[in-house]
């Protein structure tokens, strides 16, 4: 994409929109890494986007945009995952048209790089970008335009939230992070994360303002606690990181 083509793109990004019905929304989930991938649609103008394809289930997801009659826009990641691969790339390639979405602070290539402020526009709806670093210095949360659903990624999970020992992570950050950017949305705004481990789908900002037993306690507290979690490293990040790096514009397998 030339240069004058992406600014023109990034205008379209931040040009917000109306939330006059009910958005189409699906959630999907990836065994392997736990990880929940959302498809978002205007069901009027059909325009759709996708937060999170995994590589090995990017074929389910363009089959269910194909299905629900859906034009996919974006394939949106909120950060450089460690833990699988992105579908971005292979979904530019099963849907012609759809363009790879990620921070300009993750380091990672990419179709389109978006900031903190900015809104992914489709249809008649729009995610507002929050930078939530902390996890990983590109980490961010997207925010329906009527605040009634934010995809936290890996910063805030359902009762708790992503790592910070590994890919420039900073608990002190992650923590002013979702204090800031997150718990200061409305009580009912429905939290949507990047994974779960315990089989729970969706909760509420509310419920992890008062209820997350690490981020309910003091900075000080919660850096102690996240310096000594002693966990394994993902399985896949010496595969999925470099490959995320291309995120979206790697070649996808034959």
């Amino acid at each position: 994409m030339s240069a004058a083509a992406l600014r023109v793109a990034r205008r379209q990004l931040s040009q917000h929109s109306g939330s006059g019905a009910p958005i189409l929304l699906r959630q999907m989930f990836e065994p392997k890494s736990c990880t929940y991938t959302y498809l978002l649609g205007d069901r009027e103008s059909r325009e759709a986007i996708l937060i999170d394809p995994v590589l090995e289930t990017a074929p389910r997801d363009a089959q269910l945009v194909k299905e629900l009659g859906l034009r996919l826009l974006y394939a949106v990641n909120t950060h450089c995952h460690a833990d699988h691969i992105t579908g971005s790339g292979v979904l530019r390639s099963l849907l012609p048209g759809c363009q790879s979405v990620i921070s300009r602070l993750s380091g990672a290539q990419a179709d389109l790089h978006i900031e903190d402020g900015d809104s992914i526009r489709f249809g008649r709806f729009a995610l507002e970008t929050r930078a939530s670093p902390g996890h990983t210095p590109g980490c961010v949360t997207f925010v329906l335009n009527d605040l009634s659903m934010a995809f936290t990624g890996d910063a805030l999970l359902i009762r708790g939230c992503g790592r910070t020992d590994f890919q420039q992570g900073c608990a002190k950050t992650l923590y002013h992070s979702v204090h800031k950017k997150i718990f200061t949305l409305p009580g009912n705004c429905l939290v949507y994360p990047a994974h779960d481990y315990h089989g729970h789908t969706v909760s509420t900002v509310e419920e992890e303002r008062t209820l997350n037993p690490r981020l309910t306690l003091s900075c000080e507290e919660f850096v102690k606690v996240m310096n000594n979690l002693n966990l394994p490293k993902p399985q896949q990040i010496d595969i999925a990181v470099p490959a995320n790096m291309r995120c979206g514009v790697q070649t996808p397998p034959s």
